[in-house]
């Protein structure tokens, strides 16, 4: 099977998975995370055919849907690629991204080791932040039922991807436990440059939201 057609049958396999799911988990975050990808991969000169794939599979099982099972993930995109009889090589690449790819605390490191992994990671990441991050992030926290902010209940450094798995604060303590960490942990000149902007707007977002918890 040809490249294209791989790509192909992939893209309408996670569509169909994911296309109305309602937490900022959806269709289109994989949509917007394989462009600003191929975006970067262009710009960094890396293996497009690895950085499309994982990109439209990196969130096909996403641990927060399956109990914290951190090898769900690798296992269904592996599974689905070997149907395909996509070239061992390849599995291999696109299923350790996968593994590696997520934010998992304040504390932890989360090291890629290919350019390609670290172009899908940052591609993910800026899809975290700026406008549409702060939009996904109340959508997560609603499908959580978690409080918009509480000013009793501070952020957490987690020091552990099991601790930070666990957080269930307000949405707001997740701007400081993860989005604002963001901008300084892309991987490439390219992402770096993209997050600037949207770090921005997110901290006078928050700030914003702040003065008018407050009644300003």
């Amino acid at each position: 099977m040809s490249e294209k057609e791989i790509l192909s049958k992939t893209e309408a396999y996670v569509r169909n998975k994911l296309e109305g799911e309602g937490s900022g988990h959806d269709w289109w975050h994989i949509h917007r995370v394989r462009n600003t990808a191929l975006k970067l991969g262009k710009e960094e000169k890396a293996d497009l055919f690895v950085i499309e794939l994982t990109a439209l599979l990196h969130d096909i099982a996403d641990h927060k849907f399956h109990d914290g099972d951190e090898k769900i993930g690798p296992a269904t995109a592996r599974k689905w690629l070997s149907n395909l009889n996509t070239d061992e090589s390849v599995i291999d690449h696109v299923c350790e991204i996968i593994r590696d790819v997520s934010f998992k605390g304040a504390e932890v490191e989360t090291p890629m080791k290919t350019k390609e992994g670290q172009i899908v990671q940052d591609a993910d990441r800026l899809d975290a932040i700026g406008a549409i991050g702060v939009a996904r992030a109340f959508a997560y926290g609603g499908h959580k039922d978690r409080e918009l902010h509480n000013p009793n209940i501070k952020p957490k450094s987690h020091d552990s991807f099991d601790s930070y798995k666990k957080s269930a604060g307000p949405t707001l303590n997740h701007f400081y436990e993860k989005l604002f960490l963001l901008k300084d942990r892309m991987n490439t000149a390219s992402g770096r440059k993209l997050a600037e902007e949207r770090h921005t707007f997110m901290q006078e977002f928050v700030e914003r939201f702040l003065e008018e918890w407050g009644g300003k």
